[in-house]
């Protein structure tokens, strides 16, 4: 589920945050990063959570609905797909889920069902649910599309949601993009004779990925001092307000990454770097960053210093 790229936003977050000095302990930013990274877990069963709240909800319309004293047609004898839709059923139906949404006490729409109504009422008015009705009996695939059409139309982009989810965890913001994706993959992927474990997704996809963040974070802390030397070295205008902004994180870590990680490839970490500058940092960083590091990767070159393993990696 979590990729390299936000693994490196996770490290910055903590380095960002960081105050000691190279000879700290750093067990408590270690913790501050793992936590902050296992919280995304949390974010991808709330969303779950939420999803067998809409199909709760359905189905005690309906229910409410066959009560009536005077009752329609239509009321007793109700259109059902919704409720009944595959991806629902397998999702609320899943017990190894519920019990892990129980144990990290993630199932808070009780309390704020407000949400819920929202969503479920942006979910009735939109064209995709009155689209999806107005059909006959579907199959799989069709129940499959329009949960991911509603998911990625209707939830995800919902700004009410999105303040909800901020207020929360703060890093919630910046792990949507990801969870998000992994929800439609997920999605994408069901099938009714997958095992209750599909729901629950490794969070790293090997423990080489939980390596590298914890190598990252400390070599980058420990050689810090010297990174920012080098950097303050390659331009005569550099402004100490900006070494000690986000920018001057971003250089640190790929000069670590350079240094300390033989087998990344510098144009990848180029690449990493330039891309989270332009989400995270000012509008001119990506361009200030790209001159520091290429201005260094030129000097590693001249000097056959820092050079990668493997061909074409430099």
């Amino acid at each position: 589920m979590l990729n390299r790229r936000h693994i490196r936003i996770k490290v910055m977050q903590s380095l960002f945050a960081f105050k000691g000095t190279e000879s700290d302990d750093f067990k408590k930013d270690e913790r501050f990063l793992f936590q902050s990274i296992d919280k995304m877990s949390d974010l991808y069963f709330s969303m779950l959570a939420l999803l067998i709240e809409l199909q709760k909800k359905a189905n005690s319309k309906l229910e409410l609905s066959q009560k009536k004293l005077l009752a329609t047609k239509e009321d007793i004898n109700p259109n059902r797909k919704f409720a009944d839709n595959a991806v629902l059923q397998f999702v609320s139906s899943n017990t190894m889920l519920k019990e892990v949404i129980e144990k990290r006490k993630l199932n808070f729409w009780d309390l704020d069902f407000e949400y819920v109504d929202v969503i479920y009422k942006a979910v009735l008015e939109s064209d995709l649910y009155k689209n999806y009705m107005a059909k006959g009996p579907s199959d799989l695939k069709e129940d499959k599309d329009f949960i991911i059409d509603i998911y990625t139309e209707i939830i995800a982009p919902n700004d009410k949601l999105y303040d909800y989810f901020e207020d929360q965890q703060i890093t919630w913001v910046d792990d949507l993009p990801v969870i998000n994706t992994a929800i439609v993959k997920t999605f994408t992927k069901l099938k009714l004779t997958k095992p209750e474990t599909f729901l629950i997704p490794e969070l790293y996809k090997d423990e080489d990925d939980r390596v590298f963040a914890k190598d990252l974070l400390y070599k980058t802390l420990l050689n810090r001092t010297k990174f920012v030397e080098e950097i303050a070295a390659k331009t005569t205008n550099w402004d100490a307000d900006r070494l000690a902004s986000l920018d001057g994180v971003l250089l640190q870590m790929a000069l670590c990454e350079f240094q300390k990680f033989p087998s990344i490839p510098v144009k990848v970490t180029i690449n990493e770097y330039l891309e989270i500058a332009k989400e995270y940092s000012t509008p001119k960083s990506s361009v200030f960053i790209n001159g520091i590091l290429d201005k260094i990767v030129k000097e590693y070159k001249e000097n056959n210093v820092h050079n990668k393993i493997g061909r074409g990696l430099m």
